[in-house]
């Protein structure tokens, strides 16, 4: 999991516990050997193995700074079966589990929460929340069908399935569903002027506002957006997922909020105009 600025007074320790004196090397643990801070680089897949385990090892806000609770995949193993890391609200004992977009990880003995979203170049960083917006993720409607005694259930893109949605809820909609209660509390509708990211293609990380949709028919729906710095692109409608009515986003976002920069601004704003 990726960047996510110091983490001093607390960290877990090697031995599987956790050391409240401090993240240094030195700190007065149980057995001495508390896990400092480091860096490293940042890795990125369509799904990574227990992004519970990934997230013992990176975390996020946009840099590419990470702490570590764990050094070794052993250290990680002994983390997740002390059962100190839940996945969209269940504890996860799998270091193999599976984790994907907009899934919540949570770390309830040091009270940290994490979305995993991607970044403006298309890469899964591990994004710090807090702990209300823990309490839910946005899913996509995949598709809307009925099933054994016409009772009618969405798919979501994170393979749920949902009976009796609201009838107003058609295929890629976003549902936000509450991950304590099971339920969906509220949806947005796939409508030109909301806010969406781009989970796939060359723009995959943008964010901006639907401008327009393009049926052709034989072919792929395209899906114009606008981000804002006034910047269009198109893609897929398959490749767009809804995360906000009008221009309010419903989750917060990392760092640049979904705006791409060129080579060149990225240049000038990290070494300062000439």
């Amino acid at each position: 999991m990726r960047g996510m600025g110091t983490v001093a007074a607390r960290s877990l320790c090697r031995c599987g516990g956790i050391c409240t004196q401090g993240a240094a090397a030195e700190s007065s643990c149980a057995c001495g050997n508390c896990v400092a801070n480091a860096r490293g680089r940042q890795h990125g897949s369509s799904s990574r193995p227990t992004q519970a385990a990934a997230t013992l090892q990176h975390a996020n806000s946009g840099d590419h700074q990470m702490f570590r609770y764990a050094l070794t995949g052993k250290e990680v193993q002994q983390i997740l079966m002390q059962r100190h890391i839940k996945v969209d609200g269940k504890v996860r004992t799998d270091s193999t589990y599976p984790c994907g977009f907009m899934d919540v990880i949570d770390i309830p003995t040091t009270d940290e929460h994490f979305r995993l979203v991607y970044d403006t170049k298309g890469r899964f960083v591990v994004h710090r929340i807090g702990r209300e917006e823990a309490a839910y993720k946005l899913c996509k409607v995949r598709k809307l069908e009925a099933g054994k005694g016409g009772v009618p259930y969405i798919v979501t893109h994170d393979g749920r399935t949902i009976r009796y949605p609201d009838p107003d809820i058609k295929a890629n909609d976003t549902v936000m569903f509450n991950l304590e209660s099971g339920k969906v509390t509220d949806f947005v509708k796939f409508d030109v002027g909301n806010m969406a990211m781009c989970v796939g293609g060359h723009n995959n990380g943008r964010v901006g506002t639907i401008v327009n949709r393009e049926k052709h028919k034989g072919s792929f729906e395209i899906v114009h957006i606008e981000d804002a710095a006034g910047n269009r692109f198109a893609t897929r409608i398959s490749n767009v997922f809804v995360i906000g009515k009008g221009k309010t986003p419903l989750i917060s976002l990392p760092k640049r909020k979904g705006v791409r920069l060129s080579i060149l601004e990225e240049q000038a704003q990290r070494f300062g105009s000439a």
